[in-house]
């Protein structure tokens, strides 16, 4: 039965990626290259998934006919060979078709807008959230990525209480939204006289950027602060109202942003960190909507999820959703991210596989 359903599922693929190609040769189509050009990179899209569902077509067609000429005792051992053959083949065929058949994830494409905050451990967890952040701008580097801090609160003891940048790139979305979640680090503060291991928290979120288009705003539906950069009742490090606070009164939501040079580009810099949560929020619901499969994959996203430990005095790095180990030197002060990522989403390639019909 289930080879029945993948058959008929990849028929209809094969069918509309030719209907596809059809309306390309259309001259009406032709005259609009936009929706042209819309086209082609669907085409191109396309392309690897049908040239395996047409291998899986014919070597279902090729196994039917070698098991009718079983019968005929000149052509046994030739179709006992053949069959054999196809038999052999068709399992790793369809588990690369299962695969290719794995909607992709709708923000996989998208730049990023990272938080990074320190939580549990005081003047440590500041230090420890700067700590995250050199190893995000070392990682980003090494990809050949931008990263643009947008807006920051510093600790006095060093790192940061809070600190938020933008990450751009190619498909960087698809890579950092493992590091959503609760990061633990187990280690000796540099401030500790009696050498004793302090634990601290800081929590990371991975906004994917939204645009216009993904997410709409009423202006109705916003209350916008103005006050001086540096907070309010704090230090001033500015004589005019620069820092802008927006409050999406439908969702509650607070966003901020004071380390801009003008108004304008703090309003700007808020309202691109309000998107990116409402289209983060808009994700998540449609997730939940799509039942608890969905929910099953690698993390969650929460931010109450303590998904990693760094313990500086063992050297060891674990990544608590996989199991995963790294040291702690090739990973906080090294490049040794990209092998933990590396690993996330193999786990979760699998855990999707699994639930590919």
């Amino acid at each position: 039965m289930q080879e029945t359903s993948m058959r008929d599922k990849l028929e209809k693929i094969i069918k509309a990626y030719e209907d596809l190609q059809a309306k390309m040769g259309d001259p009406a189509t032709l005259a609009n290259q936009k929706e042209y050009n819309r086209l082609a990179k669907e085409y191109a899209d396309q392309g690897p998934l049908v040239k395996k569902a047409r291998e899986f077509v014919q070597a279902e067609d090729d196994l039917a006919a070698a098991k009718e000429m079983l019968s005929d005792a000149d052509m046994k051992e030739f179709a006992q060979e053949e069959i054999a053959g196809i038999e052999a083949r068709l399992p790793q065929l369809e588990e690369d078709i299962k695969f290719m058949l794995i909607p992709a994830d709708p923000a996989d494409e998208k730049d990023i807008i990272v938080e990074i905050r320190a939580a549990a451990g005081g003047d440590e967890a500041a230090i420890f959230a700067g700590d995250l952040y050199k190893m995000y701008e070392r990682f980003a580097q090494s990809q050949g990525w931008k990263t643009e801090t947008m807006d920051v609160s510093p600790s006095e003891a060093g790192g940061y209480k809070e600190i938020q940048f933008k990450v751009k790139g190619d498909k960087v979305y698809s890579i950092m939204k493992f590091e959503s979640g609760v990061h633990r680090v187990q280690r000796v503060p540099k401030t500790e006289s009696q050498g004793r291991i302090h634990t601290s928290t800081a929590t990371v979120a991975v906004l994917p950027e939204a645009d216009e288009i993904d997410v709409e705003i009423n202006e109705n539906d916003l209350r916008i602060d103005v006050y001086r950069a540096g907070g309010p009742g704090g230090q001033c490090v500015n004589t005019t109202d620069s820092a802008v606070r927006i409050t999406h009164l439908p969702s509650g939501l607070v966003v901020q942003s004071q380390d801009q040079k003008s108004q304008l580009q703090n309003k700007i810099a808020a309202m691109a960190v309000l998107r990116a949560r409402l289209y983060e929020k808009m994700l998540a619901e449609q997730q939940a909507a799509e039942g608890a499969e969905r929910l099953a994959q690698i993390g969650s996203g929460d931010r109450a999820e303590k998904i990693r430990t760094y313990n500086g005095p063992q050297d060891r790095v674990t990544d608590h959703r996989i199991g995963f180990n790294s040291t702690y030197n090739s990973v906080l002060l090294g490049d040794g991210l990209g092998e933990v990522i590396t690993a996330l989403q193999a786990a979760d390639r699998a855990r999707k596989l699994e639930q590919a019909v």
